[in-house]
């Protein structure tokens, strides 16, 4: 065979590979359902709320590892990557395919607008996703993150103890700005980008916590609103006389005036959660 006859093979020959993968793509895609699944609606005429399942985890382990995925993948996917991966490996699918790597746009409190910290848009989601009664460990985890001193434990990997800090409101922009007050660090620093990971860390492992304790039916709700923002929404939230916001978290930790009423932290939340 001449090499004009043996090229003439050969490309046919790739031709008809391809035909067949391509076909082979085809009939995979026309397999797939062709319309969303239907969405289910509760009696309030909500959307049903239909967790997905999961298991106790180690929290220690999850705090590890979620040390190691924020400096990877920044705040809100160290905390939901972390605990998608350790599901995925007990428990499989739907876990092994979820995809993770679109809550990078969590950092920095969204894109570095300073919002709510990604590690408590990473928990809040992932809590929803797999816990039959969300809002109390919600709840629980931002009580956590603003009233506790953080971080409050060193992950196995991390190389730097940091200064501790609490963050009075669950704001990247007034956390990082009372971290480096107390630290005398940079806002982007190398340190200060290690302590977010600590910071992550504590975070995962008390997600983990309060869902395994959910799941062995032992969790206790300690989120209590603060008197002293209990006296601002008598006003100003649901059924008050101006009835113009709402919210949860210490209003004076971002509204100036009123110092009178601005005591110690601890003081205002009655105890350290």
């Amino acid at each position: 065979m001449d090499r004009r006859k043996a090229l003439k093979t050969i490309v046919g020959s790739v031709a008809v590979v391809g035909i067949a993968g391509a076909s082979v793509v085809q009939n995979a895609v026309a397999a797939k359902p062709k319309t969303r699944p239907e969405v289910k609606f509760d009696k309030k005429g909500k959307v049903y709320h239909d967790p997905l399942p999961y298991v106790a985890l180690d929290p220690l382990e999850a705090r590890d590892r979620a040390y190691n995925n924020k400096l990877i993948g920044d705040c809100q996917y160290g905390v939901f990557a972390t605990i998608i991966e350790m599901l995925s490996e007990k428990i499989g699918e739907p876990y092994l395919s979820y995809p993770t790597t679109v809550t990078r746009v969590g950092a920095g409190g969204t894109v570095g607008w300073g919002g709510t910290c990604g590690a408590l848009l990473g928990a809040s989601e992932l809590i929803y996703l797999v816990s039959p009664d969300p809002v109390p460990l919600i709840d629980d985890v931002f009580n956590f993150y603003m009233y506790t001193s953080l971080p409050d434990q060193r992950p196995k990997t991390a190389n730097e103890d940091i200064v501790p800090s609490i963050a009075d409101s669950i704001l990247c922009h007034i956390s990082i700005s009372h971290w480096t007050e107390k630290s005398g660090a940079k806002a982007f620093s190398k340190t200060r980008s290690k302590r977010c990971a600590q910071l992550d860390a504590a975070i995962t492992r008390r997600t983990v916590e309060v869902l395994n304790a959910q799941l062995s039916g032992n969790f206790k709700a300690t989120s209590v609103i603060p008197a002293v923002v209990a006296e601002c929404r008598a006003c100003h939230d649901k059924g008050g006389e101006m009835e113009n916001t709402r919210g949860k978290q210490d209003c004076l930790a971002c509204h100036s005036g009123h110092d009178e009423v601005k005591p110690n932290i601890y003081d205002r939340i009655g105890k350290k959660i």
